[in-house]
């Protein structure tokens, strides 16, 4: 590969990073471009952390034989269990304990191998291996996400030469700088997801983000709460109040996201959510979708924690429809993405009467007005009431327990 193919690569490296290309576009053109300079790539590897409630972090993978594997692999906590045991074996633990930057191998003459992987390359044919550790500043780290790992091999039995690996150590920094452009907006992404939920979140990063940006939407209302929680805390344990919060918003928020709603906040015990459609036909059998995945999974939670010998309860919910300001509340320098309005204050009424009138979900006439059949011929009159806070009364409806 010569200076000019090196100069070349390297303004497409900043191309595509400028353009927003994934991890997995940057690493399949980068090998892509670099064999066709006369790099003879034969496998690579990614692998960066990320900050993510789930995942430590991801892969990404490249070869040129022709054998099907998945491009990006999603890796859970590395600090427990086998997990710690491979993580503190593999050549970039070793790199970061040393304080190496490169680490070449050829694999094709030495023997035995101290790490599996490149005995397996090995058998495999492959020549030439070298690895990279390309560290970021403690100030521009973000979680644990403080450098770029990397592996490079080639089939080439006279491997990569003085050439290839002065234009790998040439390419990769700004390889790496594209990469983490790419993961810090995958993070962007998350965290507004996690915090703000999805479709919030999509429209902060779009740019709603001042102060009053608010727009008046239809929207189907969801407030569900924990029966009975304030006793339940009182009688606990401290150590299972939070698993408890957990399980339980855990089974709420996965119907809610499973019917197509989004979670606009979490108020103790409580879920406020919203399902939005242009037809509100839709939206009401969404929300019944939901509440009926939710039954489903709080019973197999109850049958969980039973046998644990942990405390259970039930989920009390509200269902309403109505107009809400939709949007940044709070100051300048402090907002909170969410809905307003006598809407939300009507379902939160709700959702408390069904402790009054022993019912696990109760709905309001608009909703049951709003909702199509067969649907609605399944919502049965609980009786007329007077929600506190609330101007006027209104008749209020279950689902008739013939058909639970």
């Amino acid at each position: 590969m010569t200076h000019a193919h090196v100069q070349r690569l390297a303004a497409w490296i900043a191309r595509q990073g400028l353009a927003g290309a994934s991890e997995t576009e940057l690493l399949d053109g980068f090998c892509a471009e670099c064999t066709a300079a006369g790099l003879p790539l034969s496998r690579a590897m990614l692998v960066i952390d990320t900050l993510h409630p789930i995942y430590e972090g991801r892969v990404f993978r490249w070869r040129n034989d022709g054998v099907a594997e998945e491009p990006m692999v999603e890796y859970g906590r590395t600090d427990t269990g086998a997990a710690a045991a491979d993580w503190q074996s593999s050549i970039f633990y070793q790199m970061l304990a040393s304080g190496d930057e490169e680490r070449r191998v050829r694999i094709a003459t030495q023997d035995p191998h101290p790490w599996k992987h490149l005995a397996e390359l090995k058998e495999a044919g492959h020549a030439d291996y070298v690895a990279f550790v390309h560290r970021f500043s403690a100030e521009s780290s973000i979680g644990e996400m403080d450098c770029l790992y990397s592996y490079w091999v080639t089939r080439d039995p006279d491997g990569f030469g003085e050439e290839g690996l002065a234009a790998l150590r040439a390419l990769l920094p700004p390889l790496a700088l594209a990469v983490k452009c790419a993961s810090l907006a995958r993070i962007a992404e998350t965290l507004v997801e996690v915090y703000l939920g999805r479709d919030a979140g999509r429209l902060v990063l779009k740019g709603r983000i001042a102060r009053g940006i608010t727009e008046t939407i239809q929207a189907v209302l969801w407030f569900s709460d924990l029966r009975d929680f304030t006793t339940i805390a009182d009688a606990a344990e401290p150590g299972e109040i939070i698993p408890l919060l957990n399980d339980y918003a855990d089974a709420a928020i996965s119907a809610v996201h499973a019917a197509g709603g989004d979670v606009m906040k979490l108020i103790g015990d409580g879920v406020l959510a919203i399902f939005k459609a242009e037809d509100p036909a839709e939206a009401c059998r969404s929300a019944l979708r939901a509440e009926a995945d939710l039954r489903g999974r709080v019973a197999a939670l109850n049958a969980r924690r039973t046998a644990e010998g942990r405390p259970v309860t039930t989920v009390t919910l509200g269902l309403h429809i109505g107009p809400v300001s939709y949007g940044n509340i709070g100051s300048d320098d402090r907002l909170d993405f969410t809905v307003v309005g006598p809407a939300v204050n009507e379902v939160s009424r709700i959702s408390s009467m069904c402790r009054s009138v022993d019912r696990g979900i109760l709905v309001s006439s608009d909703f049951r007005a709003a909702t199509p059949a067969p649907e609605s011929e399944n919502l049965v009159s609980v009786g007329r009431y007077a929600l506190r806070g609330v101007g006027r009364a209104q008749e209020l409806f279950t689902l008739d327990p013939a058909h639970l």
